[in-house]
């Protein structure tokens, strides 16, 4: 079962985080990076999880025979915002180490319509994506936390705005596990200074010091090119997300420098 857990946000890194991490040799990858097993596959019971993991007894065989601790996790960037995760990881992996990248709302607002545009997952301009979003997501989070099979399309993909309001995101995880469990990292630290953030993650995990780990030159990933928001647009949105950037400074007791 895997010892720590990369629960997002979309479009804030997660990718290449997870990729520097299993770089690290007391780093074990997952078979897949996302197996999405707390959000909409949890029906499928904890037995099917275990199956991505290596057996304990193998891992401490490796372990010893490669002279120091292995760690295997998984990320999936949709845990974070799925209302119904905290508790299920509370539940199956009390004692998981959690990492969370927070990227500027406005920019990962924008990456994901972008990211849904592509995949033909959205049609609207992203002006009148964010208006109609609460008509959107109306009665999916309480659907969500009724029905362990329901996947909503709606939650997943057009949740432009409100998957931006993080503060509300990490109370509900602040209420299942201690400050202490959860490493919240800034997503436009790990792109300007990687070596420093990834050396911060390396002791939240307790991995060992190893030579050419953090990597001098990171590779980054999932970078996708489109155009400018307007300014206007953008200004809006500064407004709009103000009060939540500040609720989640004085939640995590930092200013993330998004309101500038």
């Amino acid at each position: 079962m895997p010892d720590y857990l990369i629960l997002g946000a979309q479009r804030a890194g997660t990718t290449s985080l997870y990729h520097y991490l299993t770089e690290h040799p007391a780093v074990l990858p997952a078979p897949v990076k996302e197996i999405h097993f707390f959000d909409h596959r949890f029906h499928r019971g904890v037995g099917w999880y275990r199956s991505h993991f290596p057996l304990l007894r193998w891992l401490r065989a490796e372990a010893a025979r490669r002279g120091h601790r292995l760690v295997v996790g998984e990320a999936s960037p949709y845990y974070l915002f799925h209302p119904a995760v905290p508790e299920r990881v509370a539940r199956v992996l009390p004692s998981a180490r959690l990492i969370v990248l927070l990227r500027n709302p406005i920019d990962r607002a924008y990456s994901h319509y972008q990211h849904e545009r592509r995949l033909g997952r959205e049609t609207l301009s992203f002006e009148a994506a964010i208006e109609r979003e609460a008509e959107r997501l109306r009665g999916e989070e309480a659907r969500l936390l009724r029905d362990p099979r329901y996947r909503s399309d709606a939650h997943r993909f057009h949740s432009y705005l409100a998957r931006g309001r993080y503060a509300e995101q990490l109370e509900r995880w602040f209420a299942h596990f201690p400050r202490e469990q959860l490493l919240v990292i800034r997503s436009e630290d790990l792109a300007a200074s990687p070596q420093s953030e990834l050396e911060a993650v390396r002791q939240f995990l307790d991995l060992p010091v190893v030579a050419d780990w953090p990597p001098a030159s990171p590779t980054h990933h999932h970078r996708a090119s489109y155009p400018p928001m307007p300014p206007e647009l953008r200004a809006r949105l500064c407004d709009y997300f103000a009060p939540y950037n500040a609720h989640l400074a004085a939640l995590c007791g930092r200013d993330f420098g998004w309101d500038r």
